[in-house]
């Protein structure tokens, strides 16, 4: 049921597609991420995303973000400002269901210059049981680019799909895109407690 429900999402946002566009009207374009998270004593879960851009409208499918056995549907306004220092920013207004319930306004932000790049998503989950059930999940990168493609840096995260003895998981990065696909490592809370390995797969449409 649970996978069901995240493919309902997908095929919805599917179907709001136009089978053709005239030539002045905005593309789609998407990307497909599934992140792959190895926590110490835990079984090993993945956190698939799919996203979906048209001019300014976005689109969006979680499932095992805000916890585990949830499914979350989006939908969002993208805005960009810039050239050198370009900052991009997409509002979002999310629903939340399975063994997690809700309503989550959230935000997509970036910053880039040169080779340096800040990117954070983060949301405010008002949690059907009640406010003292509410939380603020997060997501936040800072990174540099020595070579082309790739990408070294820290990141962070606040989240219930996982607990550690740490409120605010924290950790280094290492990355690389193509024209297409993208990995990225992620080693978190090494020092700290016993490290939460991550691996992310994206592919762009």
């Amino acid at each position: 049921m649970r996978r069901e429900a995240l493919l309902g999402a997908a095929i919805a946002a599917a179907a709001m597609m136009p089978s053709g566009a005239r030539g002045d009207e905005p593309e789609w374009e998407g990307s497909a991420a599934v992140m792959t998270y190895f926590v110490p004593d835990e079984e090993a879960f993945a956190s698939p995303v799919l996203k979906a851009d048209r001019g300014p409208l976005h689109l969006e499918a979680r499932y095992n973000y805000e916890d585990r056995g949830t499914a979350s549907a989006w939908v969002g306004w993208n805005l960009s400002v810039g050239d050198t220092v370009s900052f991009e920013a997409t509002p979002m207004l999310g629903g939340v269901f399975g063994d997690t319930s809700g309503i989550a306004p959230g935000f997509e932000v970036s910053l880039g210059y040169r080779r340096f790049g800040i990117y954070s998503e983060g949301e405010y989950l008002f949690e059907a049981n009640g406010p003292e059930e509410s939380f603020f999940y997060s997501w936040s990168e800072a990174t540099f680019s020595p070579l082309e493609g790739l990408r070294v840096g820290m990141m962070g995260q606040r989240t219930r799909a996982y607990q550690t003895s740490l409120d605010l998981q924290r950790g280094l990065l290492v990355g690389y895109s193509g024209e297409r696909l993208d990995f990225t490592a992620y080693v978190l809370n090494l020092g700290w407690d016993d490290p939460t390995v991550v691996m992310s797969l994206g592919v762009s449409f």
